[in-house]
């Protein structure tokens, strides 16, 4: 019998245009009112999530920064893994030797190095790739290009960052180049200390190896009181993998996924597009009689 349900978000609970569907979220309210558990796991902070889910209106526990912090439904952090100083600098010092920008990101705003033009030009490109593929005047006058401005603190040297004392939660890195992220990704798992995942090919997201979403949520649930095979699991990309890898009771990719996460899951949803979640929570209330 599944009583929890813990979804990705992107490529998964949201469609392409980074926001939930409301016959999806009909679905996960269904499925919250037949009393299951429902949870967010995702690589996204918290602020980042919720600036998606704002107006959902959902009950629901929080695995965010791809593991590096759960918040339980009334929003409160009940656990932490940040990256250390040390493990943050060694990650810093293999990852700059690359021409690839470096975002750190932490609880709340981002932060990177360099100048105001480098940080300017790397926010672009990031919306370019991920979000927009709008030119530069036109992206400027945009509401995600106005909160990546507001969330985006620049320094000048990671000294400044670590000077700040913000614990780092995840580093992220994007590239078009996919095999200059290959060999980055080569070099940086040699270090036992870190787990490398993505969202998408073109970038690298690197945590604490003890901050990843499937022992992470393990640990949490059973920490509620449930078992893993009470667990359904959704996701779609490499971040999603040590979750979907793991033997929860029903684990789920989108149609969408990428092959590794498609491989190695019990089950293939739908589409993120064609409302995936909502057809595998609906197989599921139908399939549990409610």
């Amino acid at each position: 019998m599944i009583k929890v349900i813990a979804s990705d978000m992107d490529g998964t609970l949201l469609g392409n245009d980074h926001k939930p569907a409301p016959e999806t979220l009909e679905a996960v309210k269904e499925a919250c009112a037949a009393g299951i558990r429902f949870m967010i796991c995702t690589g996204r902070n918290f602020p980042g999530a919720m600036n998606e889910l704002e107006g959902a209106d959902l009950t629901c526990d929080y695995i965010v920064s791809s593991g590096a912090e759960v918040r339980d439904p009334l929003r409160r952090v009940v656990r932490t893994i940040p990256i250390s100083p040390k493990l943050c600098r060694e990650i810093y010092d293999t990852v700059r030797r690359y021409p690839i920008s470096v975002t750190f990101c932490t609880d709340g705003d981002d932060y990177r190095i360099g100048t105001e033009e480098e940080v300017e030009e790397s926010i672009i490109r990031q919306i370019q790739m991920f979000h927009l593929n709008l030119c530069r005047d036109e992206l400027k006058d945009t509401e995600i290009y106005r909160r990546f401005k507001r969330t985006t603190r620049i320094l000048p040297s990671l000294e400044q960052l670590e000077a700040t004392g913000v614990p780092v939660y995840k580093i992220f890195l994007f590239s078009t180049d996919i095999e200059m992220l290959d060999r980055i990704r080569t070099n940086l798992e040699t270090n036992r200390g870190i787990a490398v995942a993505s969202s998408f090919e073109t970038n690298l997201e690197i945590t604490d190896v003890k901050a990843q979403k499937g022992p992470v949520l393990k640990e949490y649930i059973e920490s509620l009181g449930y078992s893993m095979d009470q667990v359904m699991v959704l996701g779609d990309s490499l971040n999603d993998l040590s979750m979907i890898s793991m033997d929860f009771g029903a684990t789920v990719a989108m149609e969408n996924a990428v092959p590794e996460v498609r491989r190695a899951a019990k089950y293939i949803t739908k589409s993120n597009e064609e409302l995936g979640v909502a057809y595998a929570i609906r197989e599921l209330l139908r399939k549990q009689g409610k």
